[in-house]
């Protein structure tokens, strides 16, 4: 009516109010789409950015025999070896960047000891004691490696952890596996922590190494453990010394330990970098290793089994391949990956963070026939540096994994207590849920309340202005 009376008693005043009566129309439109567009932008959860595809590998490549290597036209080669099979891979990613008979099933002698650690170390605290029964030393294998555990004496958790790292001691393996409710019930643990970590080459029977009929593992399994253990900070630390004491009794002695690389004697240089990892030998299964280094931000494992050259071969392999991976191996495309199945769909480049065990306490198995259960207060928070190596990042202590079930593989967590990944949202209502809050913790006012507010303030400022202006004439 006001446009009319206006047209008809002041035919002058339409053009100058008609810009303004389209304003009047337009701007509540307006400003409701960008109420509306406001308003989702605070309340739509972002969705997750999807992952940049990642080089795509055959899980049955690494089951061909032969050498499996994927390089550019004009790289350098992976060395020839002797080895009966062979494996170097980014420990960080997990990308195998050249192997030989991968899966190709062998004995592993004291390389075995690994897996051992990695089912064990979490349920036995490092700083428990625990006197040793004469029963417990039966049944090593006659040439054994001895470190020296002697009954009716009482050793700390740790000592015979130091006497299987760096001594290989058999004498300590059963002691340890004694606590951990028997060898037996350990060879049973042992394989279930390989299945959980994808590694199915590995058949355990004695869980020291020692030579025993279908026992067997793999380049691949075995690199799997290396890399695996890296990841645990107890593993790395005690992996990694070149000397410890041992104690006897009122005095102790000296070990060093056996992989050479470590150590550098024997007329075996010192790798540069070396994270050691472990080193075997049986007559079976001839002279075998894992081992680790970091050069440059980046960790390799290398595994190298039964080379024709003996012990100095073995080592001497194991630097060929380290130095290739260095060299080369940033070049070569992957032909596997050591994570587990599920993972290894799309191999991306992204580094997997390693699992760092925390301050929780173990406790022995129970069960152990003929001895009382270890039992100490926590081994505390271990050093993470060498772990951290191992992926080439560092990341917040994890709580450490729960020993209540037998076969639980080392580096698992539980629920309770742990961060959530990254790009999960939290439940609404709970602690760190993502999303707009108030300063009391409420929802965050909509910006919808303030835009209607100064659209309605125009239309009627703009209505005022004509009315004056009709009167007015």
């Amino acid at each position: 009516m006001i446009v009319s009376s206006s047209a008809r008693s002041a035919p002058g005043l339409l053009p100058g109010l008609l810009p303004l009566l389209l304003l009047a129309l337009l701007l509540p439109v307006l400003v409701l789409s960008a109420a509306v567009s406001a308003a989702g932008a605070v309340h739509r959860p972002s969705e997750p950015t999807p992952p940049r595809p990642g080089a795509r590998v055959d899980p049955a490549l690494l089951h061909r025999s032969g050498t499996q290597v994927r390089l550019p036209p004009g790289a350098t080669p992976p060395p020839a070896l002797s080895a009966r099979a062979w494996l170097v891979a980014d420990a960080g990613t997990g990308h195998v960047l050249a192997a030989r008979d991968a899966h190709r099933r062998l004995p592993p002698a004291s390389t075995l000891k690994a897996l051992f650690a990695l089912t064990v170390l979490p349920k036995l605290s490092q700083t428990a004691q625990h006197t040793v029964a004469e029963e417990e030393l039966t049944g090593i294998g006659a040439g054994s490696s001895l470190v020296g555990v002697k009954e009716n004496l009482t050793y700390r958790i740790a000592d015979l952890w130091r006497g299987v790292f760096l001594h290989s001691g058999n004498d300590a393996v059963r002691v340890l596996a004694g606590l951990n409710g028997g060898w037996e019930a350990t060879a049973r643990q042992m394989e279930a922590t390989a299945r959980s970590l994808g590694a199915m080459d590995t058949k355990v029977v004695s869980p020291d190494g020692y030579d025993a009929p279908g026992q067997v593992s793999s380049a691949y399994d075995l690199a799997v453990f290396g890399r695996e253990g890296l990841r645990n900070p107890d593993f790395a630390r005690y992996c990694s010394l070149p000397y410890a004491t041992f104690p006897a009794g009122g005095w102790s002695y000296g070990i060093r330990n056996t992989n050479r690389l470590l150590t550098g004697e024997d007329g075996i240089a010192k790798y540069p970098g070396i994270l050691g990892v472990k080193n075997g030998y049986t007559s079976n299964a001839g002279h075998t290793l894992i081992a680790a280094a970091r050069r440059d931000g980046r960790t390799l494992v290398v595994t190298v089994l039964n080379p024709s050259g003996g012990q100095r071969a073995v080592y001497e392999e194991a630097r060929e391949l380290l130095d290739w991976g260095f060299a080369t191996g940033p070049a070569a495309r992957p032909v596997g990956s050591l994570l587990p199945p599920a993972a290894t769909r799309l191999v991306s480049g992204a580094p997997k963070a390693p699992a760092t065990p925390g301050t929780g306490t173990a406790t022995a198995a129970a069960g152990a026939p003929g001895r009382g259960a270890a039992s100490g207060p926590s081994a505390g928070t271990a050093p993470r540096a060498a772990a951290e190596a191992a992926s080439g990042s560092r990341t917040p202590a994890a709580t450490a994994p729960s020993a209540a079930s037998a076969g639980t593989p080392a580096g698992t967590q539980g629920s309770g207590g742990a961060p959530l990944p990254a790009g999960a949202a939290a439940a609404p209502g709970t602690a760190g849920a993502t999303g707009p809050a108030g300063a009391d913790g409420g929802r965050a006012p909509s910006a919808l309340v303030p835009l209607l507010v100064v659209g309605s303030a125009c239309v009627a400022a703009a209505a005022l202005w004509a009315t004056r202006r009709r009167t007015a004439r």
